[in-house]
C-alpha cells in the first residue's frame, strides 16, 4: 500500500473534497454573509468580534478532543471511522446553513462552529493516514499533492459559486441570497461525493490488534498519558510543535479573517471574491513547486521562507488602502500558503513514531487549533477595543516572529534519529 498511486491519489482527493468548505464557506461567503445577512449587529467591528469568537470556539472544541480521539483511533484501528464521523458532521452542518434565516446569527454561528469542528476534526485522521500511504521518499510530494488538489478543487467549486452569486438568473436562481445559500448546499454535496475514494481505496495500517470501543477508550487514555511523556523525551517534536503552534495560527487567522478585514476596510465584495480565487489558483502550482524549492534549500529553510513571507504580508496589510493592494497581498498568500502547510505536515511526519501517528497528529492539530483560538480572538478583540481593524491585523505579526525563532531551534536529523530509536524499543 505504501506509495501506491491509487492509494495516495485517493488520499489526496479528500483535500479536493473538503477544501470546498475552506474556500466557499470559511474564507469566502460565510464571513460576508454573516455580516450582511445573518448578524444583527450594525457595527462592523462587533460583527468581526462575533465571527472571531465563533472561530475560536470551534478551535477549542477540536483542540480539546484531538489528542484523546487520536489515541483511541490508534488503539482501535479507527482512523477511517473517525474521519467518516467528523466528515459527516461537517457535511450535514454545512448543508444546514441553507435553512438559517436572516437575523438568526446565533443559529448560523452554531452551524458554522459544528461544521468547522467536522472539517478540522476530520483533518486529524486524514493527516494521520499519510504515513500509511507514503514513504519518507514520497511524503513531501504526497503531502503537497493533497494541498495542491485542495486549492484547485476548492477553487473550482468556489468559481462556480461566485458565478452563481454574480449571475443567479443564468442558473435559474431567483436572487443573490438564494445563490449563497445554494452555494453552502453545493459544498456539502461536493464534500460528500469526493470523500468516497479515501474510504474505498485507502487501507488503514493495523498497527495494533483491533480493540472494542471500551477497550480502545481505556487503552487510548493510557497511551495519551504515555505520549505526553514521549513528547517530553522526543524533544525535537516538542520544539517543533511549539513553533508550529505560533506560526500556523497566523496562517489560519489570515485565511479565516482576510475577507472580513477587506469588507470592513470598504472593499467591494466582488473584489474580495476575486482575490480569494486568485489565492486558490496561484496556490495550486506554487504548492507543488514548493516541494522542488525545499529539495534545493532544505525543508526547514523552505518553511522559514513561508513564515517570512507571511510576516511581510501581515506588515503590508496594515498599510493596505487600495483594492490593488489587496490583490497583491492575495497573490503573495498564494505563493506561500500551500507550501508552509504541506511542508509542515511532512516535516512532522518525519519526526514522529509511525505506530502512534493518529495520536501525535492529534497533538499536532490540537496545538494548531489552540493557536487558532488566540489569533482570531486577539484580532477581533483588538479591533473591537481600538475600533481599527488595521491594528488588529498588525497584531498577528508577533505570531510569525515567535514561530520563526522557535523553528530555527528544530534539528530535523536529531528528530528523525529519535523517532527511529522509539520504533526500535
Amino acid at each position: 500500500m505504501i506509495d501506491s498511486k491509487k492509494a495516495y491519489r485517493s488520499w489526496a482527493l479528500y483535500d479536493w473534497a473538503n477544501s470546498a468548505f475552506a474556500t466557499t464557506v470559511m474564507a469566502g461567503f460565510f464571513p460576508l454573509f454573516f455580516s450582511k445577512y445573518y448578524s444583527s449587529a450594525t457595527d462592523a467591528s462587533i460583527s468581526t468580534y462575533y465571527l472571531g469568537i465563533a472561530n475560536s470556539v470551534a478551535s477549542i472544541i477540536v483542540a480539546a478532543l484531538a489528542p484523546f480521539l487520536g489515541a483511541i483511533a490508534d488503539r482501535g484501528t479507527a482512523k477511517k471511522k473517525f474521519l467518516f464521523t467528523f466528515a459527516f458532521l461537517g457535511i450535514i452542518m454545512t448543508g444546514g446553513l441553507w435553512m438559517v434565516a436572516q437575523g438568526q446569527w446565533q443559529l448560523a454561528a452554531l452551524f458554522y462552529i459544528l461544521a468547522t469542528v467536522g472539517f478540522s476534526g476530520g483533518n486529524i485522521f486524514y493527516d494521520s493516514l499519510l504515513p500509511g500511504v507514503a514513504s519518507k521518499k514520497k511524503v513531501d510530494y504526497v503531502s503537497s499533492l493533497g494541498f495542491g488538489l485542495g486549492y484547485i478543487g476548492g477553487g473550482v467549486l468556489f468559481l462556480i459559486n461566485v458565478l452563481m452569486y454574480q449571475m443567479p438568473h443564468i442558473f435559474g436562481i431567483p436572487d443573490e441570497v438564494t445563490a449563497i445559500k445554494l452555494s453552502f448546499l453545493s459544498v456539502a454535496i461536493w464534500w460528500a461525493v469526493f470523500s468516497v475514494p479515501i474510504f474505498l481505496w485507502v487501507e488503514e495500517p493495523k498497527i495494533y490488534d483491533k480493540k472494542g470501543i471500551f477497550s480502545a477508550v481505556k487503552l487510548g487514555w493510557l497511551q495519551l498519558l504515555g505520549t505526553l511523556k514521549d513528547i517530553k523525551h522526543l524533544k525535537v517534536v516538542g520544539i517543533f510543535l511549539f513553533a508550529y503552534w505560533f506560526y500556523i495560527d497566523g496562517v489560519d487567522t489570515i485565511v479565516r479573517m482576510a475577507i472580513k478585514v477587506g469588507d470592513e476596510l470598504g472593499f467591494e465584495s466582488s473584489s474580495l471574491i476575486i482575490a480569494l480565487l486568485m489565492v486558490q489558483f496561484i496556490a495550486f502550482p506554487c504548492t507543488l513547486l514548493y516541494v522542488k524549492y525545499s529539495n534545493k534549500v532544505g525543508l526547514k529553510k523552505a518553511i522559514m521562507t513561508g513564515i517570512a513571507g507571511y510576516a511581510i504580508i501581515t506588515f503590508l496589510g496594515y498599510f493596505m488602502t487600495q483594492t490593488w493592494h489587496f490583490f497583491v497581498l492575495a497573490a503573495m498568500i498564494g505563493l506561500f500558503q500551500g507550501g508552509i502547510q504541506a511542508l509542515s505536515r511532512s516535516l512532522y511526519t518525519r519526526l514522529i513514531p509511525k505506530e502512534k501517528s493518529a495520536e501525535f497528529f492529534g497533538f499536532y492539530n490540537m496545538l494548531g487549533k489552540f493557536a487558532a483560538v488566540l489569533g482570531p480572538l486577539m484580532m477581533g478583540y483588538i479591533t473591537k477595543v481600538t475600533g481599527n481593524v488595521r491594528i488588529g491585523v498588525l497584531s498577528i505579526l508577533v505570531l510569525f516572529i515567535i514561530g520563526g525563532i522557535l523553528l530555527l531551534k528544530v534539528d530535523i536529523e536529531e528528530g528523525e534519529r529519535m523517532a527511529k530509536e522509539y520504533l526500535s524499543k
